[in-house]
């Protein structure tokens, strides 16, 4: 199911003001073939999804986070889903916050509204997809995909995502079957083949200059990979559900797809950040969401095919 992106800088400039924002939505590509088996070359490890789901086709965008920040970090913001680095830092993605009476409101230069959003926590996500799947605007963030009760800590590896969700970050699997597996097999780097893409041209990565922030032209960086997904290689590390190392003092989370300031390497299949801490916040952190298709748009489809078959048998 693919959906219209709606991360223009016009809604990125919505705040306080009395203004009605409007709804933002993720435009998502479908990865079916559920059931898979996962990626022999990880020893059966990671890959294998048992339900069809939708994915970002990008990484959520400067734009998107910043109607976010506008309908729940305008008054205050406990959960510290804004970080002065996005403005301040020479690699963020340049939000800004402005104090107003009552509390904030939020911009991105119109430059950035369509690039990835950094500097952005596991938790910072987790808060973005659980508002996604509650229907925007002033709705919570600490229910829904993860049940986070005001939690924003190092471990946490109790929360998992709850059943019936609409919107979550994507789990490890969904990450890597999207990004290396299409029509039965897999492939080390997401453009469906063994060899590297090319930095400034196919990719984003390598710390080539600081180019961290580059835009989804298609012909430049990020150009579309194989199941339609863009950006999986470089730009931003992005955030997954995983688990992958756990002590007393943290539970880490998943990393994957590499950066801007990383070699190719941590592009690959077999490149698998395990040592995340979920708190940090950080230039070359982003993330993308998972989606279950809608019922509906299935229910619609038989619907349309009834209506066929009973106009076909009026007509006989």
């Amino acid at each position: 199911m693919n959906k219209t992106l709606l991360c223009t800088a016009a809604i990125a400039l919505l705040s306080l003001g009395g203004i009605a924002q409007a709804n933002i939505t993720i435009e998502t590509v479908a990865i079916g073939n559920a059931g898979n088996a996962a990626d022999p070359y990880t020893g059966s490890l990671y890959g294998s999804v048992g339900y069809n789901y939708n994915i970002g086709k990008y990484e959520v965008t400067a734009g998107q986070y910043t109607a976010f920040l506008n309908a729940k970090a305008n008054v205050s913001d406990a959960y510290g889903l804004y970080n002065a680095d996005m403005w301040n830092s020479s690699y963020g993605c340049k939000i800004q916050q402005t104090s107003v009476t009552g509390g904030y409101s939020y911009a991105v230069d119109s430059a950035f509204a369509n690039r990835p959003v950094n500097c952005v926590s596991f938790w910072d996500a987790c808060r973005f997809t659980n508002w996604l799947g509650n229907g925007q605007g002033n709705n919570s963030t600490e229910t829904g995909a993860y049940t986070l009760n005001n939690y924003n800590g190092p471990l946490g590896g109790n929360i998992q995502r709850n059943s019936g969700w609409t919107y979550a970050v994507t789990s490890e699997d969904e990450w890597y079957k999207a990004a290396y597996y299409k029509n039965g097999g897999y492939s080390l780097y997401a453009n469906g083949t063994s060899v590297a893409p090319g930095v400034e041209t196919d990719s984003n990565y390598g710390g080539i200059g600081g180019i961290y922030s580059t835009t989804w032209d298609g012909t430049i960086h990020g150009a579309l990979e194989q199941n339609g997904t863009k950006d999986m290689m470089g730009n931003v590390f992005e955030w997954n559900e995983a688990i992958p190392y756990q002590n007393a003092n943290y539970a880490s989370r998943g990393l994957r797809g590499g950066s801007f300031l990383y070699n190719s390497y941590y592009l690959q299949s077999s490149s698998r950040d395990i040592y995340g801490y979920p708190y940090d916040e950080i230039n070359y952190l982003g993330f993308r969401v998972s989606e279950v298709p809608e019922p509906s748009s299935i229910i619609a489809l038989l619907g349309g095919l009834a209506g066929l078959i009973g106009i076909r048998r009026r007509k006989a």
